[in-house]
């Protein structure tokens, strides 16, 4: 298979940066070791990654992917490696586990994904089996692929304090569900390994939290290569208390929006980049692409008129927005097929395994691109994105697709940190239920 053939402006810091992640291999290398000595990775994440030309920066960190179908199925043993080393840690007998997925049995491709997990899974030597949360689903339920395959679903069981399907007990328990409608009771005080724990679904998690844990591995990474953090790192702010509805708090966010436009123009012009700055405004929980307003001025988000309160005021699964982040906007050069294109990339346990590009045909390079049009292509890579070519340029595909696994992998251990700082906020909120 070959390698995606990408259009992007190429200038001058990124090809040294790209440079200086080659020179420093080993020294990289060497320091996420000694990082996962320290924090255990996430079971799996996937981060959304900008190239604008000159930085480089994740803009999302997601811990329950949903593109699994997506991926390169060249690397499926990548995948089935990296699931046995995490097993290794979290329960080296395990034999049985118990997959929960979202409960939108209509959508066709997360379903998809949902299948090629399972795959993943049996590979690596598991019984897997599905339970769902979906109270709409009282008995076992087969549902169709497009692919001709089916998936079988059946209702959550409690027993005690274990969760399980009538025979069958597992050892893990694995979420790809986001949790964006609260923590389901029947998950809460289990005695089973659950992964991602309760505390990384969007019931609590909150971007501006991982994107401040990412500050700072993004300020130790820099000092680790002599490089400025921002070349990795973007700007971002918080604004609580919104309604869009009623426009409560609007002048606040003009604010915040006026403050990152301002240290983005500053920089921009400190480095001599001509292009105009902007800022992503998005939901502080939640995924989906929900929720999101690319903006070039404050004036962009007084007076907002019905259709763009009502886009901004819900998420997933009916959620009021109150809390928003403020987002410096980091353009795509990146182009496939003469789309815009942004890279996602895939990890499990502490390995990346390969990724896809999200492309969108009538999208800009300063929008959001995880909205509906959106369409997916492999990263076909030749070589894992762990695994530079020493004797290539910073820009063949090999180093470029490394130079991604290296700020995914900075990304996912902000997530790390992130998870192990917020378990003290599931258990205030147990408390108070």
């Amino acid at each position: 298979m070959n390698v995606p053939r990408l259009a992007t402006a190429l200038t001058g810091p990124l090809l040294d940066l790209e440079r200086k992640f080659l020179a420093a291999q080993c020294e990289i290398e060497a320091w996420f070791r000694s990082q996962w000595l320290e924090h255990a990775p996430p079971f799996y994440g996937s981060v959304d990654l900008r190239n604008s030309g000159f930085k480089l920066a994740p803009v999302d960190m997601n811990l329950f992917p949903g593109g699994f179908n997506n991926l390169n199925p060249d690397f499926t043993p990548l995948c089935v490696q990296a699931v046995q080393s995490a097993l290794e840690k979290i329960c080296p007998d395990a034999r049985r586990l118990l997959l929960i997925p979202e409960n939108h049995t209509r959508n066709q491709y997360y379903l998809q994904n949902v299948a090629s997990l399972a795959r993943i899974l049996k590979l690596a030597g598991l019984n897997v089996r599905l339970g769902t949360l979906n109270p709409e689903i009282t008995a076992p339920t087969t549902l169709e692929l497009p692919n001709g395959g089916t998936l079988t679903v059946e209702p959550l069981q409690r027993n005690g304090r274990r969760v399980g399907l009538p025979g069958f007990d597992p050892c893990v328990v694995l979420l790809n569900n986001d949790l964006s409608a609260g923590i389901p009771d029947i998950l809460r005080d289990i005695d089973q390994n659950l992964l991602p724990p309760l505390h990384a679904g969007w019931f609590v998690r909150r971007k501006t939290h991982h994107f401040r844990e990412y500050d700072g591995v993004a300020a130790e990474f820099g000092q680790l290569l002599g490089i400025d953090p921002w070349y990795i790192n973007p700007y971002f702010g918080q604004v609580s208390q919104l309604d869009f509805q009623t426009r409560e708090g609007e002048e606040r966010l003009a604010a915040e929006v006026e403050r990152i436009l301002g240290l983005t123009a500053a920089k921009y012009r400190e480095l001599g980049i001509t292009d105009a700055p902007y800022a992503i405004v998005k939901a502080d929980a939640g995924t989906y692409g929900m929720g999101v307003m690319s903006v070039k001025s404050p004036a962009d988000v007084i007076g907002l008129n019905r259709k763009q309160r009502n886009k901004m005021a819900v998420v997933k699964e009916g959620l009021e927005v109150s809390d928003v982040i403020v987002q410096e906007g980091v353009p795509t050069f990146e182009t496939l097929e003469e789309a815009v294109a942004e890279p996602v990339v895939y990890m499990m346990d502490r390995f990346v395994v390969g990724g896809f590009y999200r492309v969108h045909t009538e999208r800009g390079a300063d929008e959001n691109l995880n909205a509906p049009g959106a369409y997916f292509k492999p990263l076909a890579f030749d070589t894992p994105l762990s695994t530079p070519d020493c004797d290539g340029s910073p820009d063949c595909a090999p180093n470029r697709f490394y130079a991604y696994g290296v700020v995914a992998r900075l990304a996912l251990l902000a997530a790390s940190r992130e998870i192990e700082s917020t378990e003290s906020v599931l258990e205030s909120i147990s408390m108070a239920a």
